[in-house]
């Protein structure tokens, strides 16, 4: 195994690859979906099976992505090809890095637009457009923000210029020092939102909602959700945690280092259902499915209370810089692609990378208003981008790393890899990652195409 760094940079330590795997990890679904999901299947009888699924699958399949990365040390593309040639596995493995380079970039290209709106939202609560909203005004003011192109367009170019600038200064300059800034603030926002939810007198009700097990709202859907989320909330699949690998010290531990990242990644949205819920209860709204809690019903809660302005300022905050730091994970794989193959400077790759992702990003914001009648099967282009990454590449990924990392390498390497010489741990390992993750993901792919 090679030992010296990657050509493109190397972590300072491990606390900032966990920052920078935590901040890849935490993103805007930890922040309304988990909550949301955990209060409608049954509170801790979902917290509880997800944990387990986050155990026996995510962790697993997130310490077999950081090793291939860090053996490779290089882009997806060529890490896979190089340990596809050593284990004699065939060439069509590189397929794997492929497929994640692409779909990084593809989520990019949406995610982009989807940050914008947070950063929109920072400007209205700043601006106090909060103040005295209803829940028909922020409906309204949901809708004319998300029906101007020309807005949408506005707030996207915004945010792929902070993610291109952080991702052209570099492993050490950029991403290291943005990550081990933004999520300790990203953090204290979460404690700061807590604090006020606790003031608000329905604090308990909101602990009972995530927390009270009901297994009359746990079913098999509950369990395939569990299980599809385990995995996509860990950015697993999309080249991010390969190419994160490797930069990645050889004497930091792969095993406890994948450990430490699903457990912030899941105390952080546990946090932010806490900070939401009691806010949402003590104005008598609807803890709503998806986007609408965040951009439709909160809204009306800051207008509603003193210094709403300031708390809905900070909460937008929060939630862009969830989305800012998992936006430059999904981006690093194609540039480093760029400066690999074609030899040119960090910056030019960004620029490139970052202007190719701009332009198509187009598609999804026009896909709100002026392309929002334009649909194939009933979808709009931003619905068929969401259900090709997240539905079909993705999980596809999860598969191709479990099975290469399973079957493809030799024990003696991965053991090596891992760092795992003695004990049952790598023996465990070795059980999840052949056989437990290949079939659950599968089972996840399925359940996301709709074949049951």
């Amino acid at each position: 195994m090679d030992h010296s760094p990657s050509r493109h940079g190397q972590w300072s330590s491990r606390l900032a690859f966990i920052l920078a795997a935590t901040g890849s990890a935490v993103g805007l679904g930890n922040i309304w979906k988990f909550p949301y999901i955990t209060g409608e299947n049954g509170g801790s009888a979902f917290v509880l099976v997800y944990l387990l699924c986050v155990a026996a699958l995510g962790v697993p399949l997130m310490m077999a992505e950081v090793m291939l990365g860090r053996y490779g040390k290089q882009t997806p593309i060529n890490t896979m090809r190089m340990l596809a040639k050593k284990a004699q596995a065939g060439q069509g493995w590189q397929f794997l890095g492929w497929a994640g380079t692409l779909a990084g970039f593809l989520i990019l290209t949406y995610y982009s637009v989807i940050g914008g709106w947070t950063l929109g939202y920072v400007f209205y609560a700043v601006s106090g457009r909060f103040s005295g909203l209803s829940g028909e005004g922020a409906s309204g003011l949901f809708g004319n923000f998300v029906g101007s192109p020309l807005v949408q367009v506005g707030w996207h170019t915004v945010f792929m210029l902070m993610t291109m600038w952080i991702i052209s200064r570099g492993v050490r300059r950029g991403l290291e020092k943005a990550v081990t800034t933004l999520m300790p603030a990203l953090v204290v926002l979460l404690l700061i939102m807590v604090g006020y939810a606790m003031t608000t007198g329905f604090f308990l009700k909101g602990v009972a909602f995530l927390f009270t097990p009901d297994f009359s709202h746990f079913s098999e859907t509950s369990m395939l959700t569990a299980m599809g989320h385990a995995f996509f909330t860990l950015s697993l699949g999309m080249g991010a945690i390969m190419m994160y690998g490797a930069y990645v010290p050889e004497t930091t531990s792969i095993g406890t280092t994948s450990l430490v990242i699903a457990i912030v990644d899941t105390v952080v949205a546990l946090l932010a259902g806490l900070a939401i819920f009691p806010i949402v209860f003590a104005h008598g709204l609807e803890p709503g499915a998806g986007p609408s809690l965040i951009f439709e019903t909160l809204p009306v809660a800051f207008g509603d209370i003193a210094g709403g302005t300031l708390l809905g300022t900070l909460f937008f905050v929060l939630l862009m810089i969830a989305a800012w730091t998992s936006s430059i994970s999904l981006v690093e794989p194609a540039v480093t692609m760029l400066i690999e193959r074609f030899n040119v400077t960090r910056l030019q790759a960004s620029a490139w990378v970052g202007l190719t992702a701009w332009l198509l990003g187009f598609a999804t914001a026009f896909s709100f208003n002026v392309w929002s009648e334009v649909t194939v099967l009933g979808m709009t282009f931003f619905d068929h981008l969401d259900f090709l990454t997240s539905n079909l590449m993705l999980p596809l990924g999860g598969v191709g790393i479990a099975m290469f990392a399973g079957w493809c390498m030799t024990t003696e390497s991965t053991r090596t890899a891992l760092g795992l010489h003695q004990g049952p741990w790598y023996s465990l390992w070795l059980f999840l990652i052949r056989f437990v993750a290949p079939v659950a993901v599968s089972i996840v792919l399925l359940h996301a195409v709709g074949a049951f």
